[in-house]
């Protein structure tokens, strides 16, 4: 070979590839925009670093056929930007008014250097709910952008996630029903130099491999599309991908795992077909409870690690010892009423709770509880090296006194919870009675209610039998508790046999409720959609199309023409909420005046439909 083909690079990476040249005119519009945001961004930075998340450059706005040839030309020109700062409105009851003041200061900013930058102002709690509400194209939008701001790397953060994620499901999307954002990253604080996510594989109809073996497939080369995004994106943080199948995740939900409650309570879904957002939305609820058994596996699990810890060496002293006595701690929590919490709340919380609130607690437990999570830590850290023989004891015997101290303020929860629940559920089931009697137009009094159900029960048959008996039964534990003469294995009996009568009550007044619910509906047709209105009282809620996944309702003021005034946007909640505090007429008049009213919402064109 020549000296001169000894020289021709060995990789097109290594070639000089001639490109176009690009026009003195564009290059000069470029160079005069990055001017303009470099100038943007330095004011911005100036005046309100303290709230400063990112900024970045926007594709240009679409164009609408719809929009004025005055706003073409605007949107054009214009210099599109997102502004992105810390979350001012979570627990902050002034949150909105400052946001704004802020956001009026940047588009004054912006207009002083230059009419055409336009700042889309969003702050971190924005961007949370439009992932909670579905509107994932927001997330898109900014993963498209150009970062010339980013101290905190969330929008290279953001970037990387939405780029793995549309590899993921363009080759997985029949089996992908949640890509999670966890972790610090929508918080607006991070510090840590790593992006975790989380996805949820549907392993429900697997055929032809164990669901093990589709989660360490599908797990392994999800996380190698990782790298792959990691590649293109140019993302230098390390990126952390878990891996769920479903049928896991399900059963982490009722084993009470505090990693799995953290990441319902903190996490932020990027794509969802409908089972992350459910699940968060009823642990807000409070619908989500450890059942007692992960409760009891909570609590036994302190002992079992107490005795492993005995002779281990300094590591496995230091995790086994902190987890001995920190998940009887968020046991305990958890009877209490609260979501497994993270380690840090934890001793908060007991101090909180049980120290100050309660006074079960003496604080010296808890600051066992925070001595030995220190302890933890400064192994975690490699703070401390070595760890001597007395160390060890002087620890377990410590943790073995606040094991027993716990197991005493465990079984003082359980008495008051026991206490609370009969009574919650003998209130319940009376205010049940009560209305069962009120949705069959039977009239009682306070002395007589019990009287006129059990002729409701035993005469007219009304429901079943093992109702009435079940209820006599509550009544009777209720009294045999306070007595101190029921045991947990008797209490747990009666609440399911309540629990069944319950339900039987619960049915008959939704049947019931459901038929007034009906005469109270006019249904009309206009065009090829349907909806209807609901009157209830003075007031109206119109439901534009039934056949909408999200309704659109609008309530208004029935006056007293019989037509429909003060009309404004409602939504399904608000409905729902109504109709369980109002009676429904037991006869519905309809007026002229609300046919007249429905037109001019609807169209000349509506017609009314009338039931069979």
């Amino acid at each position: 070979m020549t000296e001169k083909n000894s020289e021709i690079p060995s990789t097109i990476l290594e070639q000089e590839i001639s490109l176009p040249e690009i026009p003195k005119e564009a290059q000069e519009k470029l160079k005069k925009i990055k001017d303009l945001t470099e100038k943007f961004k330095k004011s911005l930075i100036k005046e309100h670093k303290d709230v400063l998340i990112g900024i970045a450059l926007l594709p240009p706005a679409k164009i609408l056929p719809t929009d004025t040839p005055e706003m073409k030309e605007k949107l054009k020109k214009a210099i599109n930007m997102l502004v992105l700062i810390k979350d001012l409105i979570s627990g902050n009851k002034d949150g909105f008014v400052k946001r704004d003041g802020i956001n009026k200061s940047i588009k004054k900013i912006a207009e002083t250097i230059d009419k055409k930058i336009l700042p889309n102002v969003m702050d971190i709690y924005e961007l949370r709910e439009t992932c909670f509400d579905g509107k994932m194209e927001v997330m898109e939008t900014i993963a498209a952008a150009a970062p010339i701001y980013d101290p905190k790397d969330l929008l290279s953060s953001i970037k990387i996630s939405i780029v793995h994620k549309n590899m993921v499901l363009k080759r997985f999307e029949k089996y992908i029903v949640s890509y999670v954002c966890v972790g610090s990253m929508f918080r607006g604080d991070a510090t840590s130099h790593d992006i975790d996510v989380a996805v949820i594989v549907d392993d429900t109809d697997v055929k032809k491999m164990t669901r093990v073996e589709l989660r360490d497939k599908l797990g392994a080369i999800i996380r190698g599309m990782g790298n792959d995004a990691s590649y293109l994106t140019k993302v230098k943080k390390q990126f952390h991908i878990q891996t769920y199948i479903l049928t896991d995740f399900w059963e982490s939900i009722k084993d009470a795992q505090p990693v799995i409650y953290t990441f319902l309570r903190d996490g932020v879904p990027v794509y969802d077909r409908g089972v992350f957002m459910p699940w968060k939305l009823l642990l807000k609820m409070g619908r989500i409870r450890p059942s007692p058994e992960a409760i009891d596996m909570q609590m036994n699990l302190g002992q079992k690690l107490i005795k492993r810890t005995q002779g281990k060496l300094i590591g496995i002293v230091g995790e086994d010892l902190y987890y001995a006595i920190l998940n009887p701690a968020q046991a305990a929590l958890m009877l209490y009423g609260i979501a497994p919490p993270t380690p840090k709340e934890t001793i908060k919380l007991m101090d909180e709770i049980f120290v100050k609130k309660e006074k079960l607690l003496e604080v010296k437990y808890v600051k066992i509880l925070e001595k030995i999570r220190k302890y933890y830590k400064d192994i975690e850290h490699g703070t401390i090296k070595e760890i001597k023989g007395k160390d060890i004891d002087d620890l377990l015997n410590s943790a073995q006194d606040y094991l027993d101290r716990l197991q005493k303020l465990f079984n003082e929860i359980q008495k008051r919870k026991d206490k609370e629940t009969i009574n919650e559920d003998y209130q319940e089931t009376i205010n049940l009675v009560k209305e069962v009697l009120e949705i069959l137009e039977i009239k009682y009094s306070q002395n007589d209610f019990m009287n006129k159900f059990k002729s409701l029960v035993i005469s007219k048959k009304t429901l079943p039998g093992f109702v009435l008996e079940n209820i006599i039964k509550l009544q009777d534990a209720k009294t045999s508790f306070i007595r101190k003469k029921l045991s947990s294995k008797e209490l747990d009996k009666v609440k399911r046999e309540s629990r069944k009568a319950k339900k039987e009550m619960i049915e008959l007044i939704q049947r019931k409720r459901g038929k007034e619910i009906e005469r109270a509906k006019i249904k009309f047709k206009y065009g090829d959609k349907y909806g209807e209105v609901l009157l209830l009282d003075n007031v109206a809620f119109i439901t534009e199309d039934l056949t909408e996944k999200n309704k659109k309702i609008q309530k208004g003021d029935i006056d007293p023409s019989g037509g429909l005034t003060n009309l404004i946007k409602s939504d399904l909640v608000e409905l729902e909420k109504h109709l369980a505090q109002v009676k429904i007429p037991s006869n519905v008049f309809i007026k002229e005046k609300i046919f007249e009213d429905l037109r001019k919402l609807f169209g000349y064109d509506i017609e009314i439909m009338v039931s069979s």
